[in-house]
C-alpha cells in the first residue's frame, strides 16, 4: 500500500513523499529512502513504483523522498509561519539539501526502523553524496547511489552571455526574481537558483574525468552500491566508467557494490523491474551476509 507522507523540514518547509509498506503500522525492520531529483516525480520517474512495490513483497518498506525540485512549482504550507509557500525547481536552494534529508531520516527513526538505506536517483544521488560527505550518521546502514547527474555536463549548453546574465542579477541583489530565459534551456527558475547550479559548487560532485572535484566522495565512510544504466546520456561519456570512477574516489571502494543496467537510460526505460530487482538483491545481501 502507499501512504501519503508531509514530512516538515527544519525551515517548516513540508516536503510530500509515499511511503510503500504492506500496512498502515510498521511490520519491516528496513526502510529504504531514495531522494528524487529535478522533476524526477512519479510521472517521469515511474521507476519508483516497481521498486516499491517490490520491495514490499519482501518485507521492505520504501519511500519516495520527494524533495524541492521534483516538480517544476508545488504548493504547501510552512508549517512555522502557517502561510502557503511555492517551492519547486523554480526555486530551489541547493544548500536546503541536507536539510531535507534529514527531514526524511527522522520520520524514519521516529517510526523505529532497525536499518536505514539512504539513496538518491539523479540530482538525488548528488544530494546524498553531499549529505554524507559531512555526516557520518551510524543510523544509516548503507547508501545506494542510482544514476548519480554530471551536472558540468548538464550545464554545457550555458552560453557565457547566460552566466553574466546570473551573476549580474545575483549582484544586484535581485537574486529571487525570475531569469529572462530558462536555464540549462528547460528550466524556469530565479537567478538565485540558477546560480547554485553553476556557480555554487555544492552538488557538482561527480565529474567525467579522473581528476575532478571529488573532495566529497572522497570523505564518506559508508559502504553501499552504486548503480547506472549503460545507455545514460546524463554522464557525457561511458556510464560504466562514470561510475568506476566515482566509486574509485572513495575510502570504501573496495567494498562498494557496482550494478550496470545493460541498454536503458537515466529514467531505465524498459528496464524498471530489472532495477527494482537489482535493487531488492541488493538490500537482501547487506541484510543476510551469510548469502556470501
Amino acid at each position: 500500500m502507499m501512504l501519503k507522507l508531509n514530512v516538515p523540514t527544519d525551515r517548516g518547509t513540508v516536503l510530500n513523499g509515499v511511503l510503500f509498506r504492506q500496512d498502515e503500522k510498521r511490520t519491516a525492520d528496513t526502510v529504504m529512502i531514495a531522494i528524487t531529483g529535478i522533476h524526477g516525480n512519479f510521472y517521469s520517474n515511474p521507476f519508483y513504483y516497481n521498486i516499491g512495490e517490490t520491495l514490499n513483497k519482501a518485507n521492505i518498506d520504501f519511500i519516495y523522498a520527494q524533495t524541492n525540485d521534483a516538480f517544476g512549482r508545488i504548493k504547501t504550507v510552512n508549517v512555522r509561519t502557517g502561510k502557503q509557500e511555492i517551492i519547486g525547481s523554480w526555486n530551489e536552494r541547493f544548500a536546503d539539501a541536507d536539510e531535507d534529508i534529514e527531514a526524511y531520516l527522522r520520520f524514519a527513526r521516529a517510526e523505529g526502523y532497525a536499518h536505514i538505506i539512504l539513496a538518491g536517483h539523479s540530482l538525488g544521488a548528488n544530494k546524498v553524496i553531499h549529505y554524507l560527505s559531512a555526516h557520518h550518521d551510524p543510523d544509516i546502514d548503507h547508501f545506494f547511489f542510482l544514476s548519480p547527474a554530471n551536472l558540468t555536463y548538464m550545464m554545457s549548453g550555458v552560453t557565457d552571455g547566460e552566466k553574466r546574465i546570473i551573476r549580474d542579477q545575483v549582484a544586484r541583489g535581485e537574486g529571487g526574481s525570475m531569469l529572462p530565459f530558462p536555464f540549462m534551456g528547460w528550466v524556469e527558475c530565479i537567478a538565485n537558483t540558477a546560480y547554485d547550479w553553476q556557480f555554487s559548487g555544492i552538488l557538482n560532485n561527480v565529474h567525467t574525468a579522473k581528476d575532478g572535484d571529488f573532495s566529497q566522495a572522497e570523505t564518506i565512510t559508508h559502504t553501499g552500491a552504486l548503480l547506472v544504466g549503460t545507455y545514460d546520456n546524463f554522464t557525457d561519456g561511458d556510464p560504466s566508467e562514470f561510475l568506476k570512477n566515482l566509486n574509485d574516489h572513495m575510502p570504501t571502494a573496495a567494498d562498494n557494490d557496482l550494478i550496470f543496467i545493460e541498454k536503458t537510460g537515466h529514467a531505465y526505460q524498459m528496464k524498471n523491474q530489472e532495477v527494482a530487482d537489482a535493487i531488492l538483491d541488493q538490500l537482501q545481501k547487506w541484510l543476510t551476509p551469510e548469502r556470501d
